[in-house]
């Protein structure tokens, strides 16, 4: 395992200890990323209860577009297997889904299994430069559907496909398609919905926020925006966006974990902080943070729980049986707490 503390080498002790030290001594920090196996994300949230802290993730603007929409207006939803045997008609909504590798595998077969089987499969596409062009496409789409619109023959055809479809299927990024995309693209399936059956697909980014929207659920009770400022869980996505309390002054410490390839935030660098990142990445390096211990990559380096978006479930990724983000974050919590303890 390689660590760094205030860009020299040193070894997991010593920056378990720096570590350590560096937390013990803030007032606010903010627990960031959460980009890892669910033992290591499981391991950040017993740490910040203990210490007071906040948490943000580092998809966050996609899970809250999703959960705001998914609060106030429901969701027709399916999973990626039933799409794969089912769907005839596939509409992918934004630049991410119509690149998305599940994509590939629809065009490559056909339905196999439901009323749509044998039939041929049509892959559809709206596209646009930003999330309101998105959300404004949507809506002329659900015009068109209506009649209130006739101008525009290419949505004319999507619609008419939906409408006529078997088993309609909508995939979506919702860091694409903000929160109202992601709502009026909901309201135009429950239409589509009123004459045959029509689901969404919400495709994750390269994080493991799923994860821990589940993790945050059976722990907290509350989505993954939660703060132990006052000793109880209180979730608050716009008081505790990490980038945000940073840019404000209201946190004075950080830990950023990502076991997994993802791009460290420019904010790191202006507070005291902790790097705990996957062995062999690029922010596996002296200059991250104050703190930085790699350790192993899950599902390569070390074995772990991660959200797989093929089954669209939590699945064991075997790996090496290398320094887990666990138990580095583990070995902090328990310093910590030998401290306090030896104190009082």
């Amino acid at each position: 395992m390689a660590a760094w503390v205030k860009g020299d080498a040193s070894d997991a002790e010593g920056a378990v200890t720096a570590a350590a030290a560096l937390l013990a001594a803030a007032h606010a920090p903010v627990f960031a990323g959460l980009n890892a196996d669910v033992a290591a994300i499981r391991a950040a949230l017993r740490l910040a209860g203990t210490l007071g802290a906040s948490l943000d993730t580092l998809g966050a603007a996609g899970t809250y577009a999703e959960l705001g929409a998914l609060s106030r207006a429901g969701a027709m939803t399916t999973t990626p297997a039933e799409v794969l045997g089912r769907a005839d008609v596939i509409l992918t909504v934004g630049g991410k889904a119509r690149h998305a590798a599940i994509v590939d595998a629809l065009r490559a077969a056909a339905p196999a299994r439901g009323r749509a089987a044998g039939s041929d499969r049509h892959v559809l596409a709206i596209d646009a430069a930003s999330a309101p062009e998105i959300a404004r496409a949507i809506a002329h789409l659900r015009a068109c559907a209506r009649g209130h619109l006739t101008d525009d023959a290419a949505l004319s055809d999507i619609a008419r496909k939906l409408y006529g479809a078997a088993y309609g299927v909508v995939l979506y990024d919702p860091a694409d398609l903000g929160e109202i995309g992601v709502e009026m693209l909901q309201g135009l399936v429950r239409d589509v919905n009123a004459a045959t059956r029509c689901f969404t697909l919400a495709l994750g980014g390269p994080d493991q926020d799923r994860a821990v929207v589940q993790v945050a659920a059976w722990t907290t009770g509350q989505a993954p925006r939660t703060g132990f400022g006052r000793r109880v869980p209180e979730h608050d996505p716009w008081r505790f966006d990490a980038a945000r309390q940073v840019a404000a002054g209201e946190a004075d410490a950080a830990l950023w974990l990502s076991t997994l390839p993802a791009p460290h935030p420019s904010w790191l660098g202006r507070l005291p902080a902790i790097a705990i990142v996957g062995a062999g990445s690029l922010a596996a390096a002296p200059r991250t943070a104050e703190v930085v211990i790699a350790v192993g990559v899950p599902g390569e380096g070390a074995g772990g729980v991660l959200w797989n978006e093929g089954r669209a479930a939590l699945t064991y990724q075997a790996g090496a049986g290398g320094l887990a983000a666990a138990t580095v974050v583990a070995r902090i919590h328990d310093r910590l707490t030998r401290g306090r303890d030896a104190a009082c």
